[in-house]
């Protein structure tokens, strides 16, 4: 029988029928075994070590003329009570004031120690490694300056060669020492070395129209080689000032400085700002807290590289007034919603600030005195009739009443706690007196502040036993110097009547032992820094500041607020707890005559 192959279907089922012979048919594989003759191979371990380096260090000795040891240091010079200061242990030699004039009239060399020096340290935004070895590598202070052949009127304390190691490398920077410790001074050096070392070709200095002169004097001293100008005079005359070159210091106030924004804020052709500095310095620079001032927004327009400040009071009434100063330094780095804690840990690489309690051991004590008064029966009568009307008056006013409503009364009973304004009667002028007898009786002098000239001129009309001189707003800046140099020189002349803007800044009065308050002020910084021109280096005894205080009064309620802002300051710089109510609110202002008002925060109201 025949058998026949199955036709293919399709063309898949030929493929595959082709493929499964392939696929099943068994492989055949030779193996064939090779064996390794000879020893395994050997395996040695060997422990690679650290090689020693040999290292040599070289030690540089303090030059022979300003090192030694503390028995070959010089002699106090002529003219001076004081002697050449010592690194080690405490002085037992009487201050020289080191700002605003001394007794000295000869230059030293900046004394060094073997014993120890001021090191210039990376400020702590300085991230590159090379920057951070350029000021580790510096030499002390005390050899940069000696290095540039720098003499001094005075010789500088350590603290104050801190406060310009402090400023020298950074960018920005606020001194906020007390009052009365030479935050000028210190300034004027470290510009004195940055010029010196090439670091910085223009500089200028921003400050109070009445401190130019004094600017000038301390600059005179500090630094008389420095070519300085004052920016000054009529529009032209400021336009050639502020561009002439090859100036490096020009000095300039605040108003003047708000009248030439528009050169300040004006650019070249290349788009580069007409008038550029290298450093810029704003004194008193409180002037520039509120962000939304004007005065804020021309100093933030200079075009600049370095920033600094310098101000005894960085925080006045809120927390804001620190932000606004660094809003000039470095623009966005607070914000005004931290609390006073982190805001603190924030500035702390920034600003530096002393007390004299904590650099000063032998400087006199400062004594505060409050004296509590009550008010004679004309003056009581006078204020309970105005105090009763003036809450009369807001309550008839009700919605309607404003701030400026309830200043107004503030101010009138203020005033009436200084003299009736029927019979002139005063208790404070009754207590004063008392007191300016015994300090004229014993060679003394005295100065009385208050924040109205009205209230100074009474005050000069009925002390005219005491030789008393005025030195306020009215009195014209030229004649101001003259006044200051009479009350010092002349021993007729035993008390000067100022008011807290005129003699809050910039002066220096520590010629005077005694201080009165005659009215308190909103703000606790404008008292602290008018006791700071009495109580500062080169006073001679303790300085007694009485602040006069006139019980069941609306000035008893003042010194509550003026306590909170105090409170609040330390919260910052001390990291204590912060106060649980930081500024004045609605609520409190109208609180002040028992007015309920809702809360809310008022800026101007402190």
């Amino acid at each position: 029988m025949e058998v026949r192959p199955e036709p293919v279907r399709s063309l898949s089922d030929a493929l595959l029928s082709r493929w499964n012979g392939p696929l099943f048919r068994r492989s055949t594989v030779d193996v064939d075994t090779l064996r390794l003759g000879g020893r395994s191979p050997r395996v040695i371990s060997v422990a690679i070590g650290q090689p020693a380096l040999k290292v040599r260090s070289f030690a540089f000795p303090e030059p022979a003329e300003t090192a030694g040891p503390a028995e070959s240091q010089p002699a106090a010079r002529p003219g001076t009570d004081r002697a050449p200061l010592r690194r080690s242990g405490r002085r037992s030699e009487a201050l020289v004031a080191l700002v605003g004039g001394g007794g000295a009239t000869g230059v030293t060399p900046v004394p060094r120690s073997a014993a120890g020096c001021t090191r210039i340290k990376p400020p702590g935004d300085v991230i590159k490694l090379k920057d951070r070895l350029h000021y580790l590598l510096q030499p002390s202070l005390e050899s940069l300056l000696a290095e540039r052949s720098l003499a001094f009127p005075h010789d500088p304390f350590p603290f104050q060669l801190e406060g310009i190691a402090f400023l020298y490398p950074r960018q920005a920077a606020i001194l906020a020492d007390e009052m009365g410790l030479g935050k000028t001074m210190q300034a004027i050096t470290a510009i004195r070395l940055l010029l010196r070392r090439g670091e910085v070709q223009t500089a200028l200095v921003v400050c109070p129209k009445a401190l130019v002169t004094n600017w000038q004097r301390e600059f005179g001293a500090w630094a008389p080689e420095v070519p300085l100008m004052v920016i000054e005079g009529d529009q032209a005359k400021r336009l050639w000032e502020w561009q002439l070159p090859e100036v490096p210091v020009r000095i300039v106030n605040y108003e003047l400085l708000c009248r030439d924004r528009q050169l300040l804020e004006e650019c070249s052709g290349q788009g580069e700002s007409r008038v550029h500095f290298d450093l810029v310095v704003l004194d008193e620079s409180q002037r520039i807290k509120n962000r939304a001032g004007t005065t804020s927004q021309v100093a933030r327009a200079i075009s600049r590289k370095r920033n600094w400040a310098l101000t005894g009071t960085p925080v006045e009434n809120s927390t804001e007034d620190l932000v606004g100063i660094f809003e000039f330094l470095a623009p966005g780095f607070l914000s005004p919603d931290w609390k006073p804690r982190r805001m603190g840990r924030a500035v702390s690489d920034y600003v530096l600030r002393r007390t004299k309690e904590q650099v000063l051991h032998d400087l006199p004590p400062r004594l505060f005195r409050d004296a509590e008064l009550d008010l004679s029966p004309q003056q009581r009568e006078s204020y309970q009739l105005a105090e009763e009307q003036g809450v009369l008056r807001l309550t008839a006013m009700g919605a309607s009443a404003t701030i400026r409503h309830v200043f107004e009364l503030v101010l009138r009973l203020k005033q009436i706690c200084n003299f009736d304004p029927a019979t002139g009667d005063s208790a404070k002028l009754e207590q004063l007196q008392a007191d300016l007898e015994e300090i004229a009786g014993s060679g003394r002098k005295a100065i009385v502040f208050s924040q109205w000239v009205g209230t100074l001129t009474q005050l000069a009309g009925r002390l005219r036993g005491f030789g008393p001189l005025e030195y306020h707003g009215r009195v014209p800046p030229g004649r101001r110097d003259a006044v200051i140099r009479r009350f010092r020189e002349d021993r007729h002349s035993h008390v000067l009547l100022m008011t807290y803007g005129a003699g809050g800044v910039g002066l220096n009065l520590q010629f005077a032992n005694y201080l009165f308050l005659f009215d308190r002020w909103w703000n606790p910084a404008v008292e602290d820094q008018a006791t700071g021109r009495v109580h500062r280096i080169g006073v001679c005894g303790p300085v007694t500041v009485t602040r006069f205080l006139v019980r069941d009064s609306i000035e008893q309620r003042i010194d509550c607020i003026l306590q909170q802002k105090r409170d609040l300051f330390n919260a910052i710089f001390s990291g204590g707890q912060p106060p649980r109510n930081w500024g004045l609110t609605q609520e409190e202002l109208f609180g002040l005559f028992q007015l309920e008002r809702p809360g809310g925060p008022i800026d101007a109201a402190a």
